[in-house]
């Protein structure tokens, strides 16, 4: 029986590249996320891949969550944490909601899904959870001190989780991601881009499917002896 894979914020952008690359894996992907109806229904009957819709910042919508796929779908071996959020701005400008909420959903949203699965995947004797984190989160960026110190946060916790995953069979990993070629990075003003380019040696943005090769290897039966990592996506932007 394939096992089953939940990737949050996994019907668009990186999610989604990693979402396809898990069911190409063999993988029973279920494809968490909180806003975009349309964009997500779009997805699903694209790719046949199921949608479950929740706030990954919630606690308890987390546990819900989760148990309606364990029942629906079956028990959850493989969970990416993916989603997140930016509210940028400089420290004199962010307000309290501008760092909670980028705390709540990127960094608690991994305690709340770990929270909700690990147990299970400790009783079984096997899991694979990957936390995507950020080359902000290693290196720091001019304006985003409450999105660096999620991602940065969620380093740490990987490595902790990993401890005591470890002897259970349950791995925990992290990738930190550097520009990628998304919506989000789109955004940016084409003079920014150019200069953000300009820094990352390989000469272009990543690829979301770039990313997902890496999620894919991390989730893998092979990579059992892999636990407590970050693996850097970055073009050699940021070497850590």
């Amino acid at each position: 029986m394939a096992r089953v894979a939940i990737v949050t914020g996994g019907t668009r952008g990186i999610g989604e590249a990693i979402s396809l690359a898990l069911k190409a894996q063999g993988r029973t992907v279920v494809a968490n996320y909180a806003g975009n109806d349309e964009r997500a229904k779009r997805f699903s009957a694209a790719h046949g891949i199921p949608i479950y819709k929740w706030d990954v910042g919630d606690h308890e919508a987390c546990q819900d969550g989760c148990r309606r796929v364990s029942e629906e779908v079956g028990d959850v071996d493989i969970v990416v944490n993916n989603a997140g959020i930016t509210r940028d701005g400089t420290l004199h400008k962010m307000t309290f909601d501008d760092w909670n909420e980028v705390m709540r959903i990127n960094l608690g949203g991994c305690f709340n899904m770990a929270k909700a699965c690990f147990p299970g995947m400790r009783e079984r004797g096997w899991g694979r959870i990957v936390n995507i984190g950020s080359i902000n989160g290693q290196a720091g960026q001019y304006g985003q001190v409450n999105y660096a110190a999620a991602k940065s946060g969620i380093h740490g916790f990987t490595k902790a989780l990993a401890q005591e995953g470890a002897r259970v069979g349950v791995t925990v990993n992290a990738i930190a991601p550097g520009y990628i070629d998304t919506d989000m990075v789109a955004a940016v003003p084409e003079p920014v881009l150019e200069k953000i380019v300009a820094k990352i040696p390989v000469g272009r943005l990543g690829q979301a499917e770039e990313i997902a090769r890496g999620v894919a290897f991390l989730t893998s039966d092979e990579a059992g002896f892999v636990t407590g990592s970050t693996m850097s996506i970055n073009g050699g932007q940021h070497m850590y």
